[in-house]
């Protein structure tokens, strides 16, 4: 949907006959949290201390089935930023900068099109820098007390003291903040641990601190609330309580059970809105709701309640208000990248059964990620399983392979230890999943499958980020003034302007400029560089708009037809044999349809027996197919080893995919030591990471210790 649609969407959208009787439009507070469970009072939890999300949710609803779309930060805050899946705009590996397609946009952009003030203070975390024009105010300071007398708004602060790296650190200021607490401190020993963490002391205080600063989110969310009714805005003001993904705790956090994307979701309605909210009638204070919500359905919700469109490219469907739909059968979850290290799993559940598709069973989910792998915790567990104290439910997260499907009953097993896919008895459901699944990937058109370095390629040829076309101007004399029209040439953009020296305002219809005023404009879209800002006082009548010169949207270099053959060579190990497809997928015209055939021989311990067609694919056009292929028979070949050395010394993801690749094959890596020792030191971000594990690996101390991310 483009601005002219959208807008014109906009204008032809019947108004809701509360706005029609004049009432003031709602304003709209969210505060969210960072990687926290639903582990507050109001959900039951007894350990918990949390006086003032208690107190709200005893005055609005508790949703009990609220899911992200997937279990970290930046791809969840992506999705939940533009109302779309981070499969279908190429968000999904952590920390990849996206280039959505043109149609994409983040949805506060549509409420300030409508007149609303929006704020974020302050995390944004997009997987894409976000445009100029999707926030009034973007900064550790932006509030509703900055916007105009009387404008609506949609104020958001993410609170970040529940973070992973926050509840972890046993630094001075963490130890202080926790220390603030006094008597409310918890007592580890009465700490609620799940089956599969074994009982240590150094177990019992990682989940006490975590708990310790829930507590102390739900005061700084006490804080905000006093403002709010303080500013006497309370009564015209819809506050949701959220959190970005399940806790930053190992089986947790990155995770697609529902400890890593089960999310809390308290809803708070002044009662001057609830029959705006629940047309047919609201709910008892303090009620429980058990619908499936997707965190897609945020942004059509909030837009409809604001009496604006949500259609495409939002893909959520509203759960309040006169436009809600009926409530969802699936919620559906993704996960790839985790910083360094590459995995592939999705899945798909109802409001009982969780499915899980493990599209790389080889590997194990204890794969190393280096940001995780400094929590105590996760330490702690990896001792014990080298030690052989973890019992049967503690031991699956560390298997060398995980199974290719997993299914659970989240009622008898909310823990999701007990996989039924080879039950017989849950055949029948395992089947309704299963085709769920592919259903999904097809509609949304999921790229996952493609290999990072390739599609990387699609989005920015040559590697480069491509730039904003400057936005050009019309100007025509009406009275003692101008009236004055922007325009852009790259699909997709979004435009900006200001007078003088005033505030930057969202451009959505023509501006009436008086004389003697300078204009200055400015165009971006989601992925891109902004255009030069340019500037106009009462010269030139036009000043020409620069041709676009950006790439054709990369959906074009995708094509369904490859998409599907991908699906169809994974769906191969769903049943037994395939050898002979997947050798012949060694021929594909389409290298992700190739590098998933090596990968998949590979997983099945074929590849010695079919190295003589693997050999070839060393030199084969495209690099990701080079890896798999130097992957595969590393450990029949050095020279296959050395060859991944050299893929390790180019920059972006093929590098990053080499580690992964050269970290799976063990001590074979050694004799690649004096590369590691000479890359190390120069490498930043992921590929740092990997070349500290590397060296560790060979014996190695690290030139520097392994910077924070996320």
């Amino acid at each position: 949907m483009n601005r002219r649609t959208a807008l014109a969407a906009l204008a032809a959208l019947p108004a809701l006959p509360r706005l029609v009787r004049g009432a003031p439009r709602p304003n709209f507070l969210w505060l969210s949290c960072e990687d926290t469970s639903p582990t507050l009072g109001c959900y039951g939890d007894a350990y918990a201390d949390t006086p003032h999300l208690d107190a709200l949710a005893a005055d609005g609803v508790r949703y009990l089935r609220c899911f992200t779309h997937a279990g970290v930060c930046a791809p969840s805050r992506s999705g939940l930023i533009t109302g779309c899946y981070p499969g279908s705009i190429g968000s999904c590996h952590m920390r990849n900068q996206a280039v959505p397609p043109p149609e994409v946009r983040c949805f506060p952009e549509l409420l300030r099109a409508a007149g609303y003030w929006c704020s974020n203070n302050s995390k944004t975390d997009y997987q894409f820098a976000p445009p100029p024009g999707a926030w009034d105010e973007c900064h550790g300071k932006a509030h509703w007390q900055q916007r105009a007398a009387e404008q609506p708004f949609f104020s958001v602060f993410n609170l970040t003291v529940t973070h992973e790296g926050q509840v972890r650190n046993l630094g001075r200021a963490q130890e202080a903040q926790r220390a603030s607490l006094g008597d409310r401190r918890h007592d580890p020993a009465r700490a609620p641990l799940p089956t599969y963490y074994v009982d240590t002391p150094v177990v019992r205080r990682a989940v006490a601190n975590y708990y310790d600063h829930v507590t102390l989110m739900d005061q700084q969310c006490g804080e905000l609330l006093a403002q709010l009714a303080a500013d006497g805005l309370r009564d015209n003001t819809i506050i949701w309580f959220w959190g970005d993904h399940g806790w930053g705790l190992p089986r947790g956090k990155r995770w697609l059970y529902d400890s890593g994307i089960r999310a809390p979701l308290l809803v708070w309605v002044p009662p001057a809105l609830r029959s705006l909210v629940w047309p047919d009638g609201a709910p008892p204070a303090g009620s429980s709701n058990d619908q499936l919500v997707a965190f897609l359905d945020f942004a059509p919700t909030l837009l409809t309640l604001a009496g604006l469109p949500a259609g495409p490219p939002l893909v959520g469907q509203p759960f309040l208000g006169p436009a809600r739909r009926p409530p969802r059968q699936y919620v559906y979850a993704t996960r790839d990248r985790m910083d360094e290290t590459y995995d592939h799993i999705r899945s798909v559940r109802d409001e009982r059964f969780k499915y899980l598709r493990n599209y790389c069973p080889h590997l194990s989910r204890a794969e190393p990620v280096a940001y995780g792998e400094v929590t105590a915790l996760l330490q702690e567990l990896r001792r014990a399983a080298a030690a052989g104290r973890l019992n049967a439910a503690q031991a699956v997260f560390f298997e060398p392979r995980k199974p290719v499907e997993e299914l659970y009953d989240t009622v008898t097993d909310p823990e999701e230890l007990h996989n039924l896919a080879a039950d017989p008895a849950h055949r029948a459901t395992l089947l309704r999943l299963r085709a769920a699944h592919a259903a999904w990937r097809e509609q949304s058109g999921d790229i996952g499958l493609v290999p990072e370095a390739e599609f990387n390629d699609w989005q920015r040829p040559g590697g480069q980020p491509a730039t904003t076309a400057a936005p050009g101007l019309r100007a025509t004399a009406a009275g003692d003034g101008w009236q004055v029209e922007l325009h852009c040439q790259t699909r997709g953009a979004s435009l900006r302007y200001r007078l003088d020296e005033g505030r930057w305002q969202l451009y959505t219809t023509p501006v009436r400029l008086p004389r003697g005023v300078r204009l200055t404009w400015q165009a971006s879209r989601i992925g891109y560089q902004p255009s030069a800002e340019r500037t106009w006082r009462e010269g030139p009548a036009t000043v020409a708009a620069a041709p676009a010169t950006d790439p054709p949207p990369w959906r074009e270099r995708c094509d369904p037809a490859v998409l599907r053959r991908l699906w169809a060579l994974k769906d191969l190990q769903l049943t037994p044999g395939g050898t002979t497809a997947r050798v012949a997928a060694l021929a594909d015209p389409a290298p992700p349809v190739r590098y998933w055939a090596v990968i998949d021989l590979l997983a099945e311990g074929a590849a010695a027996a079919h190295q003589d067609r693997l050999r070839p694919l060393l030199a084969d056009p495209s690099p990701s197919v080079q890896c798999a292929a130097a992957e595969a028979l590393g450990p029949l070949d050095p020279a296959a080893v050395a060859q991944l050395g050299e893929l390790l010394r180019r920059t972006g993801a093929i590098a990053v995919m080499a580690g992964n690749a050269l970290w799976h094959l063990g001590d074979a890596v050694r004799p690649l030591l004096p590369l590691f020792q000479d890359l190390a030191p120069r490498a930043t971000g992921d590929l740092q990471k990997l070349l500290h594990r590397l060296l560790q690996r060979c014996g190695v101390e690290p030139p520097a210790p392994v910077p924070a991310a996320d």
